[in-house]
């Protein structure tokens, strides 16, 4: 049966108008020109939804029940890798028949989209526990990784008080001793505790004289320090005195920034042949 006409909505208001004023159905269809039925339509519409506009239809009713919808769901939680191809064999079996895009539109509907996935090395479930384990034993060994966030204009950045101070040697460290020169490193001790003036004889005692002979060192050297207390102290020089070793001092930063240099170039590429005399720590 074909779709009878649609009535305009100046119509239908006309309708509307006449029924308030006391008209009947069969008068307003004569008056008209309208079926009685679409007259009778009208008026039930306007009672129950006061309005004559065209209201929005439902439309095709979904293939694709809450149940089946479910059962697709739990497929593929238990199997991620389950093509669309294999879901609509699925539901076959339980008499519902759709196409693979309707699947796949479901399947979006709810939250759920094709994606490539990630590649990852392959760990076993034992290790997985372990590095799980690792996490949270160390989630906060460099501190809190909280995000922190400030209200600030503009151009205020690096005011004081929208910054977060933080330190070089913050979160642990390991105090060590060593000497190197052009021809490579030598010695290295690790410092247990503090460190003081008498700690730091007994070290140079040690360690200078077999890393003058690791080095090959000629006649001559000099061993090169800092101003640091413990290096300048009455009895550190009453020993080096002792000791007869030829020594230079320079200033904290400066010697610092040269060391960390050297020691750098010497660890990444070889000096020149020439052998100098000149034992860094």
């Amino acid at each position: 049966m074909p779709r009878r006409k649609e009535l305009s909505e100046d119509l239908r208001s006309r309708i509307v108008d006449l029924h308030e004023a006391g008209k009947g159905y069969k008068s307003i269809s004569k008056s008209l020109d309208v079926h009685v039925s679409m007259v009778r339509q009208t008026v039930y519409k306007w009672r129950k939804f006061s309005t004559v506009a065209t209201l929005p239809r439902r439309g095709r009713p979904v293939k694709m029940t809450a149940r089946a919808q479910r059962r697709m769901l739990n497929e593929i939680k238990k199997n991620p890798r389950v093509s669309a191809k294999d879901l609509q064999k699925s539901l076959a079996h339980a008499n519902i028949f759709v196409d693979t895009s309707t699947i796949r539109k479901t399947l979006n509907k709810n939250g759920v989209h094709g994606r490539t996935p990630r590649r990852k090395p392959l760990l076993s479930k034992k290790n997985i526990a372990a590095h799980l384990k690792f996490a949270k034993e160390h989630l906060d060994l460099f501190g809190k990784n909280t995000q922190h966030y400030v209200w600030r204009k503009k151009g205020t950045a690096h005011q004081h008080q929208n910054l977060i101070p933080t330190v070089k040697h913050g979160g642990g460290s390991i105090m060590v001793w060593g000497c190197f020169a052009a021809s490579g490193p030598g010695r290295i001790v690790v410092i247990d505790g503090k460190m003081n003036s008498r700690v730091y004889q007994d070290i140079l005692q040690e360690n200078v004289r077999p890393s003058v002979h690791q080095l090959t060192l000629r006649r001559g050297w000099v061993m090169q320090q800092d101003n640091d207390p413990k290096h300048t102290s009455n009895s550190t020089k009453n020993g080096f005195n002792k000791t007869k070793y030829a020594f230079w001092s320079g200033p904290v930063r400066v010697l610092t920034s040269t060391r960390l240099k050297c020691c750098g170039m010497t660890l990444r590429e070889r000096f020149t042949p020439d052998i100098p005399r000149i034992l860094l720590h």
